[in-house]
């Protein structure tokens, strides 16, 4: 009963979340960004300025849905400080469960007619994206443990499977690929690896 409580309680915690990140884009677009205050935000969403802030670390999160994180995505990354798999195909399926909870397509052409308006909401963006992948790289080097170079290996890791994730997402956005963004990311993992791979010459 207490979970079913709890998982009710996130569930009503993911709908403030939408909730705020909806309105925020819709005040940008009519208003632009600089145009409402976090205060105004609020009242439209029937929150306080404190609850925003549990939510949001800033106006700018809010529009672009940056919200903190959840105990879902919590359990993820702990399972998989946790596991003892390959450590590339561990990452890569946090990285594809990730985008199970909080699918960036559903609302993307929204986000871009927004940013579009704002581009100076680009900066923001960045940011968020350089804290994400710091915090990737601080669950690699928590799983590797004492690995020489550790810090390395990790940037490494982040950033060439971020590479993925953004070659997969072009594919989905603007080539309206039919495959999922599991497949996609999958296929272009195993490529980058054969071509990593030392190459096999003949005697």
């Amino acid at each position: 009963m207490e979970q079913g409580a709890d998982s009710l309680r996130e569930q009503r915690k993911r709908e403030t979340s939408r909730a705020l990140t909806k309105v925020a884009r819709r005040l940008t677009a009519d208003q632009g960004f600089a145009g409402f205050t976090v205060e105004e935000l609020c009242a439209e969403v029937g929150v306080s300025r404190r609850t925003f802030f549990n939510y949001f670390e800033s106006k700018e999160n809010a529009v672009f849905g940056f919200a903190t994180i959840d105990s879902r995505q919590e359990a993820l990354e702990e399972a998989f400080v946790s596991e003892r798999g390959e450590l590339l195909d561990d990452f890569v399926g946090l990285t594809i469960h990730r985008f199970g909870l909080i699918n960036p397509l559903e609302d993307a052409a929204e986000l871009f007619a927004v940013i579009e308006q704002e581009p100076r909401l680009l900066k923001a963006a960045f940011e968020q994206i350089a804290k994400n992948e710091r915090r990737d790289m601080e669950l690699i080097v928590r799983r590797m443990g004492d690995v020489a170079d550790a810090d390395m290996r990790a940037e490494v890791m982040v950033h060439s499977v971020g590479a993925l994730v953004r070659l997969s997402m072009d594919q989905l956005l603007h080539h309206h690929s039919t495959d999922s963004f599991e497949t996609l990311i999958t296929r272009r993992l195993e490529l980058a690896r054969a071509l990593y791979a030392p190459s096999q010459k003949a005697d």
